[in-house]
């Protein structure tokens, strides 16, 4: 099985909350764990925020951070390029899609595309999730 996570599913990996064992599995049972890379400086961008928020101490932020800069090499990383960028803006407009959301959608469906393979969409946003099944993907 194929994952694509979006971010706020990639930092459910990092952060406990709410459906992170969920993600935990999903992930564990994946053969390819895919994301874009505009997930490394949102997910980076969402741990900063939870510690200035005093969500953890400084200690458990730096090993989060250094957690995920190892993992970072296992996913499947997809570019973007001027397609995907493309391809996200015609998605913004038929799905009412904030911008890196219709990034992830579009990295996912390129993934499927180019794999030829179903992509288990796993996110956390209800429009979101809407729009990835809208565009047949799993989710």
């Amino acid at each position: 099985m194929i994952v694509y996570l979006d971010t706020s599913s990639l930092v459910k990996l990092y952060i406990e909350e709410d459906e992170s064992s969920k993600v935990d599995a999903l992930v564990k049972s994946s053969e390819v764990t895919a994301t874009s890379l505009v997930a490394y400086a949102e997910a980076r961008a969402a741990f900063a925020r939870r510690f200035r928020e005093k969500a953890f101490p400084s200690d458990e932020y730096n090993r989060m951070k250094e957690f995920f800069d190892k993992d970072w090499n296992r996913y499947l990383i997809l570019n973007v390029t001027e397609g995907i960028i493309r391809q996200a803006g015609n998605l913004a407009e038929k799905h009412a899609l904030r911008g890196f959301d219709s990034i992830h959608l579009a990295s996912a469906l390129t993934l499927r595309q180019e794999l030829f393979s179903p992509v288990v969409f796993s996110c956390f946003d209800d429009n979101l999730q809407k729009a990835s099944k809208r565009e047949n993907l799993q989710v």
